[in-house]
């Protein structure tokens, strides 16, 4: 069973900013017990989870 909610490649929303992101990669951050993202629009800035928004179909 996967614990992160994106997977690398898959378009998603940036809440903030109310755009479609491309998910460059995710890793665990043991301290905050959660997964943090970097997309491949912003490459200088990470995410977490409940910033980021799965894209309806």
């Amino acid at each position: 069973m996967r614990k992160n909610k994106f997977d690398t490649n898959e378009k998603v929303l940036l809440k903030s900013l109310k755009e479609t992101v491309t998910v460059n990669k995710f890793s665990y951050v043991p301290n905050m017990k959660r997964y943090s993202y970097t997309v491949k629009e912003y490459p200088h800035t990470f995410y977490f989870e409940e910033e980021l928004e799965q894209l309806t179909t």
